[in-house]
């Protein structure tokens, strides 16, 4: 797919661009936004983006990234921020209420906490954008069904399928 290939080609040079960077900048925050972003720009459009564009002109870079992954992937919260060594560590999360153990959470590190923040949020735009095709849960197809009697009347009876108990079947 065509389409995955160049997200991935986008999303790598990013990534790579946001580790190599020592700060954040406006310029970075436009080629996430324009780059990684496909809800922001409708925001902004409509006015609900007001707040992430004056963050980011003010240099609020922490805010910024806060509000970016609010705006953009709502159904991600933070797992945890800490600072270990001189490193931010960053970790998003879908289910945050369950325990760490069996959360799937996407974590970056960086030396500056929103850049930290902002390699978190890509890492998250990936998860979102692999297609849902392999299901966790398995699938389980039907048995072919056997006959059971399903009523006691001896006038007539109706046959339903084991699986379906309640379902009336062709009478034998």
């Amino acid at each position: 797919m065509a389409f995955a290939a160049d997200f991935e080609v986008l999303s790598d040079r990013l990534e790579e661009e946001i580790r190599f960077a020592p700060q954040p900048t406006p310029g970075l925050f436009a080629n996430i936004i324009g780059s990684a972003c496909s809800r922001i720009p409708i925001l902004t459009k409509s006015g609900k983006a007001t707040a992430l564009d004056r963050l980011i002109e003010s240099g609020a870079w922490t805010d910024a990234a806060l509000a970016l992954i609010e705006l953009e992937l709502p159904a991600w919260t933070f797992r945890r921020l800490v600072c270990e060594g001189g490193e931010w560590i960053c970790s998003l999360s879908r289910q945050s209420n369950l325990p760490a153990a069996f959360d799937d959470t996407v974590d970056a590190v960086h030396e500056a906490m929103p850049l930290a923040i902002l390699l978190a949020f890509l890492q998250a735009r990936r998860v979102v954008a692999i297609p849902q095709a392999i299901s966790v849960v398995p699938t389980v197809v039907p048995a072919a069904a056997e006959l059971i009697c399903c009523d006691n009347s001896h006038k007539r009876r109706r046959w339903c399928s084991s699986d379906s108990v309640y379902a009336p079947m062709r009478p034998l």
